[in-house]
């Protein structure tokens, strides 16, 4: 596994959505952001080895950050097709890889295809600003904690009580948590700016029966 540093500079060739959905809230996970993410995934031992579940992956930053960095099986999932592409595309040119390595699969996380329970799942899920999409979140905890011994998700500043009020109502615990911002370009036309910083937080949770 590559340093962190290491990890970013690679994931920086990981391309953005060509037509991004606003309903969806599709926003590209900053290449810092997720080299944080994998590199604290290998330090507490979830990813050598170890089947990686992205949630919502878009064009694949997480999971083909997984991927490079020696987790076992790595799937991504997405309800759009369009973003999936883009995700095989750019696990092509960033891993300079011969077919796949990594499984997309075209599904939504709500009802997904998956049935294992001893997973690390990565997701940076829909923060619920449109309307109609509040809470999109929670969905995505739920389903981690159906499939996964462990997950690392991005969340809306000021989500740690609702985090950790989850966690402990369905058998699991937060036992890291840490600050991250990011910049957003203006790419919607209800955007009044040309970018703005985003503060949200990433949240590690053991669920129950992880060992």
């Amino acid at each position: 596994m590559g340093s962190r540093g290491t990890i970013a500079r690679r994931l920086e060739a990981v391309t953005d959505f060509d037509d991004p959905s606003p309903d969806l809230e599709q926003y590209l996970t900053p290449p810092e952001i997720a080299a944080h993410i994998v590199h604290l995934a290998g330090l507490q031992n979830d990813l050598t080895g170890r089947t990686v579940v992205d949630l919502g992956t878009g064009t694949g930053m997480l999971a083909i950050g997984a991927a490079m960095s020696g987790a076992g099986l790595v799937a991504g999932i997405d309800l759009d097709r369009s973003a999936l592409e883009v995700a095989r595309e750019n696990e092509s040119h960033v891993l300079d890889v011969e077919g796949s390595t990594v499984d997309w699969l075209h599904a939504d996380v709500r009802r997904h295809p998956l049935a294992c329970t001893d997973a690390t799942v990565f997701s940076n899920p829909p923060f619920g600003a449109q309307r109609g999409n509040r809470h999109a979140d929670r969905a995505f905890l739920e389903t981690a904690s159906e499939i996964g011994r462990v997950s690392y998700t991005i969340h809306n500043e000021g989500s740690q009580e609702f985090v950790e009020s989850f966690a402990t109502d369905n058998g699991g615990t937060v036992t890291h948590a840490f600050r991250a911002s990011f910049s957003l370009e203006n790419r919607f036309g209800f955007h009044a700016e040309e970018a703005r910083e985003l503060d949200a937080e990433v949240f590690r949770i053991e669920w129950c029966g992880s060992g």
